[in-house]
């Protein structure tokens, strides 16, 4: 493997790349579902019998005995139903003038309760009205509650409040109470949901520990809780229909992760067995929360110089459980003291020297060992203060222990809130930062806190969430920075005011929205052409039918947004190449954020690579797309009015046209750098994991040399048509890039090429293309060429193919192809000694 000593740090193995959102089929022992005595669902003024989109039946309210007086009460449906809101339960609300009360008759013991909650106008009222109150027995759930207040706070379009409560009697009441401080208020409710549920929340003894206090805290019958988030972390959302028979739903983490370091998530290796310890019911958690994680980035001395960090707002002045889920799914970490870590909750440790296999083994009763669930429980106390505070999750790689492995896992994340001595679980309603953006963040407390500067944009979670993350951790070996020294700001922006922010949009064609429902069939999913980190992308037709596009929709909930979205049109709109993709105009409508691009026929070059159903391309084909991307990032690089890097340069954003021309696309992460040559601009580190220039990571200092490496990972890609970060392989081949240069390097690179280009590459273009490869993959950007001279390379072995004796046998696996010596900066030389092809070169502008 490459050696990376000349950064000053020291490499862990190669298999830790394995931290990348892969998915496996994993084995697993089969789980019981629980079976709830209760599973209750009531549309509150729906239709007899509905069917939501997760195959659940509703029934109506209307006519139902569990209504106490009707007279104080009248169904309406919604005035306007925004696309985004499912119809079940959400489109038909019960209204409330004056108290009511819903008595249901259920089984004694402890229930999920949950509330729907969509606020549109009802029966002519204005949605800024309806504030209310709701209690279940002694228990306040809401108080002077605005539904519209919080949906605009938190940037969604819709509520679900989800309570767990034990009943002692055969009924349960739940009342709506207009307030008394609004002339015109009123109350309603789209949906209640009953469920029973196990007692799976409190602790054996009915004791827990208070983070920082040590002191006991008990969580039993007379506890009530507010599920505030429930993550799988690493892992894709969970919907009610898959969970345990529980009913919850799971939200994938990335929103909540603060900074750019966010690791890297995985699925657990082929054949792997999870086991749920005896002591544990396997209906605590869903098999999709354990057989994926997040952990920390491959190299252990970056590992010890910061935290892997969650950021959640919650309300002041309550108690908070916070259940976090682990289970260890990497085949090489089986046994204790391999992977040590510290837990920090609310800038306090909560717990040291956490070891997921010790802990496993401690609830089998024996040995410890991989694929076992485990969980721990742990009370934070948030003080009075501001209405809303941050209450930090960090994790941080245990050194004292001297563990194998400078790293740490999480698979799954829950909170709750507490109920207060008075029985309330109220907080105040959200007040949307628009007006007064900016607020401090508490200082870290203990632990190894690193110092963390960023801003994050975006909203606060209720179900559906807009946190837009932007930020990194300033790394350096000779820097050792402790948290209360650290700070941020927060600004709180929905998508449409941050665009109105200084943003000139008359650069390109302006489409509304309408436009694009009707391009788009409202969206028909028969015309779903992908799904990227920014949202799903369609294709459709504009003018008339007259062009075909393709249209790349923003999805409120991905951890791309606002910027990336003004940095694609700002770019594009300004860039005009042959082998760069063409924005045609955007939208910005209804909160919605859409890029229009040229339509690409042939979509990205990934798919024609490998996991597909597509013939193989052929050995010159693949040369001329090489060629092709290698001419557009020449010209970002050269051709255009500022240096601009790509910053993101792979397979995937590499399009085809009907005519399989490559255009380089995506370019949200872009960065515009003053000058060429030697200069570098100094930022936060983005990118995709495999892919990502190795002195860029380290060193946060990005230069168009950083395109240059991720190309070389494109053509090793496009060479030997696999993956270029494969965990199931043996350790030293999951990184393509090192795998490959390691073979070039003992000559034997002929030997892991597609097998359908076996015998089809002449050798003198093999070479060629190969060294032009593994330069690109140096370690240092000094190393390698300048995109000119990669397209130079790359057309010239197109001429060797070429010209290339059909009498001479092709690259194949019994011809070992002899190594060229690396020389640093003698590439130029190189290629002046090289024969010529009569001068002749395209224009890249």
């Amino acid at each position: 493997m490459r050696n990376t000593e000349k950064f000053g740090l020291v490499s862990l193995p190669i298999f830790i790349i394995l931290y990348l959102a892969f998915t496996i089929q994993v084995h697993v022992t089969l789980a019981d579902n629980y079976v709830p005595t209760e599973n209750i669902l009531l549309s509150c003024g729906g239709p007899p019998v509905t069917t939501d989109t997760d195959g659940r039946k509703w029934t109506t309210d209307v006519g139902s005995k569990y209504l106490s007086a009707t007279g104080n009460s009248k169904t309406s449906k919604a005035a306007t139903q925004d696309p985004s809101v499912p119809k079940v339960p959400y489109l038909n609300a019960r209204v409330f003038y004056k108290n009511f009360t819903y008595s249901i008759p259920i089984v004694a013991g402890r229930k999920f309760v949950r509330l729907y909650f969509n606020p549109a106008s009802y029966a002519g009222l204005n949605p800024s009205d309806g504030i209310f109150s709701v209690t279940v027995g002694s228990y306040t759930l809401l108080k002077n509650f605005s539904a519209a207040q919080t949906a605009k706070a938190m940037n969604c379009a819709f509520l679900v409040k989800e309570y767990s409560i034990n009943v002692d009697g055969a009924t349960l009441n739940i009342s709506f109470a207009p307030s008394t401080k609004a002339p015109k208020a009123y109350a309603f409710v789209n949906g209640i949901e009953i469920v029973s549920m196990p007692d799976i929340y409190g602790s054996t003894d009915g004791t827990l520990e208070i983070v920082g206090q040590k002191s006991p805290f008990y969580i039993g019958n007379s506890t009530a809780l507010e599920n505030i988030y429930r993550l799988n972390v690493g892992g894709y959302p969970i919907s009610p229909s898959h969970d345990t028979g529980l009913y919850r739903r799971w939200e994938d983490d990335l929103l909540y992760i603060y900074g750019a370091a966010d690791g890297v998530s995985y699925s657990g290796y082929p054949n792997m067995m999870i086991q749920y310890p005896p002591s544990m019911p396997t209906y605590v958690a869903p098999l999709d929360v354990y057989s994926s994680a997040r952990s920390m980035e491959p190299n252990a001395q970056i590992n010890v110089n910061y935290n892997l960090n969650w950021v959640f707002s919650v309300d002041s002045g309550f108690s908070y459980l916070v259940r976090l889920h682990f289970c260890e799914i990497r085949s090489i970490i089986t046994r204790i003291n391999q992977v040590v870590f510290d837990i920090f909750l609310y800038n306090q440790t909560a717990e040291s020297q956490m070891d997921v296999i010790g802990w496993a083994g401690v609830k089998l009763g024996a040995a410890g060992k991989n694929g076992v669930p485990v969980y721990k429980d742990y009370v934070v106390i948030i003080p009075n203060g501001s209405p809303q505070q941050d209450m930090w999750l960090e994790l941080h790689p245990n050194t004292v222990e001297k563990p194998t492995h400078y790293d740490v896992i999480l698979n799954g994340v829950e909170i709750f809130k507490v109920n207060d001595s008075n029985g309330n679980l109220a907080g105040l309603n959200p007040i949307s930062d628009v007006t007064n953006p900016i607020r401090d963040r508490p200082p870290s407390g203990d632990g190894k806190i690193k110092s963390r500067k960023a801003i994050i944009i975006g909203g606060v979670s209720c179900g559906i969430v807009l946190v837009l993350v932007i930020g990194f951790f300033l790394i350096a070996a000779s820097h050792r920075w402790h948290g209360k020294d650290s700070s941020a700001r927060v600004v709180s922006l929905g998508w449409h005011q941050e665009l109105e922010r200084g943003f000139t949009k008359n650069l390109c064609r302006h489409f509304s929205f309408a436009e694009i429902n009707t391009a788009t069939k409202n969206f028909d999913e028969a015309l779903l052409l992908g799904v990227g980190g920014f949202g799903k992308v369609y294709k459709g037709e504009i003018d008339g039918g007259a062009t075909k596009v393709a249209m790349k929709r923003g999805n409120p909930q991905s951890d791309q947004g606002v910027h990336e979205f003004q940095t694609e049109i700002e770019m594009l709109s300004k860039l005009r190449h042959h082998h760069l993709v063409s924005l045609i105009g955007y939208c910005e409508e209804n909160c919605e954020m859409i890029l229009v691009y040229d339509y690409m026929s042939h979509g990205t070059l990934r798919e024609h690579l490998y996991k597909t159903q597509k013939p193989p391309l052929p050995w010159k084909r693949r040369l001329e797309i090489c060629i092709g991307a290698a001419r557009g990032l020449h010209y970002l690089h050269t051709g255009a009015k500022y240096t601009i890097i790509h910053r993101d340069v792979k397979t995937t954003n590499i399009l085809l046209d009907e005519n399989w021309v490559a255009k380089v696309s995506d370019f949200g992460l872009s960065k515009l750098s003053p000058t060429l040559d030697n200069t570098h601009v100094t930022t936060v580190v983005k990118g995709s994991f495999g892919y990502m220039d190795p002195e860029y990571f380290l060193l946060q200092q990005l230069t168009t040399k950083s395109d240059v490496y991720s190309f070389g990972v494109v053509l090793f890609e496009i060479l030997c048509a696999r993956p270029v970060l494969d965990p199931t392989l043996p350790e030293e081949e999951v990184s393509l890039a090192e795998w490959a240069a390691h073979c070039h390097k003992i000559g034997i690179l002929d030997q892991i090429i597609d097998p359908h280009l076996k015998g089809k590459i002449a050798p003198e273009c093999f070479k060629r293309f190969a060294k032009t490869a593994v330069r690109c993959v140096a370690d240092q950007g000094i190393d390698r060429p300048s995109m000119d001279e990669v397209l130079w390379n790359l057309e010239f072995s197109v001429l060797l193919q070429d010209s290339a004796n059909e009498s001479h046998k092709g690259i194949g696996s019994k011809i070992h192809i002899e190594e060229v010596p690396f020389v640093p900066n003698k590439w130029k030389d190189d290629l002046d000694a090289s024969p010529t092809f009569d001068g002749h070169r395209e224009s890249t502008c």
